[in-house]
């Protein structure tokens, strides 16, 4: 019965995207502007995308470490857990740690996406990801010092909650410090990413001493770095979920503004744009989205950077079509990637980062050489 069910959500996935490509290469055909065959790709990426991770979100719930439950159970275990209350092993299993878990993946792959996104748009540079400002580097260093330490800011690592809040304060004093720096350099976007990387290469070198002094405490320290989702529970689900959900989708409304910005700083002012003004106050808003993710999971990288150009490479650079084409492929995208890191190695866990390089390495390469012309010039 659970072989059958998962057959059938596969085959369900499957259809979907089977109608959805078939679609898009029908409309490519007809007789219909370039804008449209564009918004017909973006709803079959949409429906893909939502299909894809609803289905790996259950099988996530089936597999893990702990034993795999059947997929009929997993979903029965799921619902009973969150409306009675959990009284079982599996139920325990699914809604302690596995939901969790699922959860706050599609939302940190939601949110680096739309910040790597946003980035890419206001710097105008196709090699710029989430962490550009900084704010990994100072949410690492003060994530570690607070691991290594057993204490941070006064407090002691009692709480699962101590090491996120560290790390947010260290992102947001690198953030603070970039944008400083950048404003007194003369405010322009170049500006603010030459101050983010003096700003990063200095909280990465005091990250590195913090190491060469953490003794028995490196190993925890580097697996924080590398990215993980292995400690997450509902204590820390809403504190990521609902801000960065929140203001993922809010960048929605200034898809228009980001694409005058790619145009140039000349057309956009005369279009009646205040060009400095709104990259700074998008700079600090995919900031606090990449500081809250890393707070909680580490650093992982690639989503920032790989998915924007996927989404580009496929519609165009309207950012009316690569946001939300960016918010369904980044979710299910660090769904697969946590998966495959819990489930790679029997009994262990391979650090996410690792896996997200490895599946957008040549997703990247191969989407490159079919049209990697888009960038020229």
């Amino acid at each position: 019965m659970t072989d059958v069910v998962l057959l059938l959500l596969v085959a369900a996935v499957v259809a979907v995207v089977l109608l959805s490509v078939l679609y898009v290469r029908k409309s490519d055909g007809a007789d219909i502007s370039l804008t449209s065959k564009r918004k017909r790709r973006l709803a079959a990426i949409v429906a893909s995308g939502i299909s894809i991770t609803l289905v790996m979100f259950i099988v996530a719930l089936s597999l893990g470490s702990a034993g795999t439950i059947p997929v009929t159970d997993a979903i029965s275990s799921m619902f009973s857990a969150i409306q009675n209350g959990v009284h079982t092993g599996d139920e325990r299993t699914i809604f302690h740690f596995r939901m969790p878990r699922a959860i706050v993946s599609i939302t940190v792959g939601i949110g680096l996406a739309v910040a790597g996104c946003i980035y890419q748009a206001i710097i105008r540079n196709p090699l710029v990801d989430s962490y550009i400002t900084g704010v990994s580097s100072g949410a690492g260093f003060a994530a570690i010092l607070a691991i290594v330490s057993g204490t941070a800011f006064g407090f002691a690592l009692g709480s699962s909650l101590v090491v996120p809040i560290a790390a947010i304060i260290g992102g947001l004093l690198a953030l603070t410090m970039t944008m400083l720096i950048g404003e007194k350099a003369g405010g322009s976007s170049t500006n603010y990413v030459l101050a983010g990387v003096v700003v990063g290469f200095m909280f990465a070198a005091m990250q590195t001493l913090v190491l060469a002094f953490s003794g028995d405490k490196l190993r925890n320290a580097v697996f924080w770095l590398y990215g993980s989702f292995a400690n997450l529970d509902w204590s820390m689900v809403g504190l990521v979920v609902i801000p960065v959900l929140a203001m993922s989708f809010l960048t929605l409304l200034w898809a228009k503004e980001l694409n005058l910005v790619l145009l140039g700083e000349d057309q956009a002012r005369q279009a009646g744009l205040n060009v400095k003004k709104f990259n700074r106050s998008m700079m600090i808003f995919a900031s606090i989205i990449t500081a809250i993710c890393v707070a909680f999971v580490g650093i992982i990288g690639f989503v920032g950077l790989v998915v924007p150009h996927i989404c580009r490479m496929i519609l165009g650079g309207d950012h009316r079509l690569v946001l939300p084409a960016s918010i369904a492929i980044g979710g299910f995208m660090m769904l697969v990637a946590d998966m495959i890191a819990r489930m790679a190695i029997t009994q262990s866990e391979l650090p996410v980062g690792a896996i997200t390089a490895l599946i957008g390495v040549p997703l990247f390469a191969f989407l490159l050489m079919k049209k990697g012309r888009m960038y020229d010039g």
